[in-house]
């Protein structure tokens, strides 16, 4: 009798410790992680541990009142002895004591941290057991992941309403970050003009610098870009055109900088004053703050897309082989027209001209363009 009470009383109890992801994965793969995140926060009550890698993981989720600890492995190819950050690691996962694990990136290295902490496979779900019936976007699916629960807590979470599901990522941008985009802004007299971004880099990018060549399906020419920076220019005579990438990514928009001269553009200002490279001013709060006040952006199919869309910044997105109904970022109020993908697995960015993506741009805001979309900027 004693021994039944006990175990029903310790069913109707709640977990004691923070649910955890476990995800290894790129800036992009971060943002639409976002819905899992929410579904944990929601179903347990407390704020959500990631384990995690890449250094954008932290600034990216440091606003976010879900999230509570994010512990970083620096490279989780490396054998464990000669990793510092996977020791560390371990010794973190021993301390959370047990609870939820929803265990979601499929390589071995993630399985073997949590076996070697000492996490019994009662209390980890592994997202990769149990794959979507039919073709799915990412966010849908980790709705569906967020609602399983690992054995040792069967009967003890509740599953979330299917009213209470949202498969729009939400991103959070901090008073700091505003604060210090408005200065910067200031700083370059850009404050009050409508600045549309733009993002032609992805992690391709990074690793051949202005060497992308023919072989990258996402590569779009510069010249191309600057047929787009023109047309943005002569369409939105009062727009800074701004350049978005990481420092690697300097060299490239170099080159789109100077496909872009040439032509006047209107009410007397050339595009070399109104077009400008970023590479090095854009730490992670900032981007999530501009693109929280910007008017617009245009970008080939990576992380910056997706981080846009969820703070509702209007998007036109250029997709090459990856999978539209996996990947189309997600927009709270659906602002995004995305382009490319018409070949399947044979699509490039070069199947795309520069005057459908300013079709698309403009169109998003409607008959009256987009300037209808963000017609006033926060200070």
């Amino acid at each position: 009798m004693d021994s039944d009470h006990n175990a029903r009383r310790a069913a109707a109890s709640p977990p004691s410790v923070a649910p955890l992801i476990v995800r290894f994965a790129a800036f992009g793969d971060i943002v639409l992680l976002a819905t899992l995140i929410e579904v944990l926060y929601r179903r347990y009550g407390r704020t959500v541990d990631l384990l995690s890698s890449g250094a954008w993981t932290r600034p990216l989720l440091a606003a976010d009142p879900r999230v509570n600890h994010i512990q970083l492995i620096t490279s989780r190819k490396s054998p464990y002895p000669l990793r510092p950050s996977q020791w560390q690691a371990v010794r973190w996962l021993r301390r959370r004591g047990l609870g939820a694990v929803y265990l979601c990136d499929p390589e071995p290295k993630a399985q073997w941290l949590v076996d070697h902490a000492g996490i019994g496979r009662e209390w980890v779900v592994r997202a990769h057991d149990h794959p979507a019936a039919t073709l799915v976007h990412w966010t849908d699916w980790w709705l569906a992941i967020g609602q399983l629960t690992p054995q040792a807590l069967v009967g003890r979470v509740a599953p979330l309403e299917a009213r209470g599901a949202d498969t729009v990522p939400r991103l959070y941008v901090s008073n700091e970050a505003r604060a210090d985009c408005t200065k910067w802004l200031a700083a370059h007299g850009w404050v009050g003009a409508p600045l549309v971004l733009l993002q032609p880099g992805n992690k391709r990018t990074l690793k051949r610098g202005r060497l992308a060549t023919l072989n990258d399906a996402k590569h779009w020419p510069a010249g191309r870009w600057g047929e787009v920076v023109r047309g943005v220019l002569r369409l939105e005579p009062r727009a800074q055109v701004l350049l978005c990438g990481a420092p690697a990514e300097a060299g490239v928009l170099d080159a789109i900088c100077q496909a872009a001269q040439g032509t006047a553009a209107t009410r007397g200002a050339t595009a070399e004053q109104r077009v400008h490279n970023l590479a090095h001013e854009l730490p992670v709060p900032r981007l999530l703050a501009l693109l929280e006040r910007a008017h617009s952006m245009i970008s080939v199919d990576t992380g910056p897309a997706h981080a846009a869309a969820a703070l509702d910044c209007p998007l036109t997105v250029l997709f090459a082989s990856q999978d539209q109904r996996l990947w189309r970022p997600r927009s709270p109020a659906g602002r995004v027209a995305s382009l490319g993908g018409w070949a399947g697995a044979a699509s490039r960015l070069t199947d795309i001209s520069a005057g459908e993506v300013l079709s698309a741009w403009q169109a998003l805001g409607g008959a009256g363009g987009l300037a209808s979309v963000r017609p006033g900027f926060p200070a």
